[in-house]
């Protein structure tokens, strides 16, 4: 018997912060869960960039369109986009409804399922299964069909209580911008192995 499948429980709409800053660092130590119809998924969630209303490197930035209409669902709903040729990207929403901003899951901690991410991912290193956005959507067997998922319901993907204490959290720069560069809106689990960036960005 698996303790995990007992002791994870959804989060609730209530429990989730209100503004994409604060969401962006109360996710970190949480739950993100796949139920397969084979398998479970999950991992514990130690990487996150926010993308507050106004960000110009947010996808919400210019107004809603047909891609990116998830974002504006009200808080704790998957918004899944397709970038780079190659990876879907999962995100968070984070703001009241009709308002476009979310939270970007950078990394994971893999939990539940492994051997079946490690399929799924054609490797078999534990620490590189979702160290990075394109690699945690592919672990997690999430992409486009996804998206618009509400996180807090009865969905196969949702977002759960802790697994273990959360150790300190850090900040930085976000990775891979060209906008906003400056601004220290990504957040890590500090120490914790499964970050993803350049070792330089997760010691603070």
């Amino acid at each position: 018997m698996n303790p995990l499948e007992h002791s994870l429980k959804r989060l609730r709409r209530p429990d989730l912060p209100a503004g994409t800053m604060a969401l962006a660092q109360y996710l970190i130590g949480k739950t993100l869960v796949h139920e397969l119809p084979a398998a479970r998924l999950s991992g514990i969630i130690v990487e996150t960039e926010a993308y507050p209303p106004g960000d110009a490197a947010g996808h919400a930035f210019r107004g809603k369109t047909r891609g990116n209409q998830s974002l504006f669902l009200g808080p704790g709903h998957c918004y899944v986009y397709f970038t780079y040729g190659s990876s879907f990207m999962v995100n968070v929403t984070s703001e009241e409804p009709g308002v476009g901003a979310g939270v970007l899951l950078r990394a994971l901690e893999p939990l539940e399922g492994i051997e079946t991410m490690q399929r799924l991912r054609k490797m078999t290193r534990t620490r590189d299964l979702a160290r990075g956005p394109g690699r945690l959507a592919q672990a997690m067997h999430i992409d486009k069909r996804y998206d618009g998922v509400d996180l807090c319901a009865g969905e196969p993907v949702w977002l759960g209580t802790p697994a273990r204490p959360i150790g300190a959290v850090g900040s930085s720069t976000r990775i891979g911008l060209t906008r906003e560069v400056h601004r220290k809106r990504r957040f890590f689990e500090s120490g914790n192995p499964y970050v993803s960036g350049p070792r330089s960005l997760s010691l603070s």
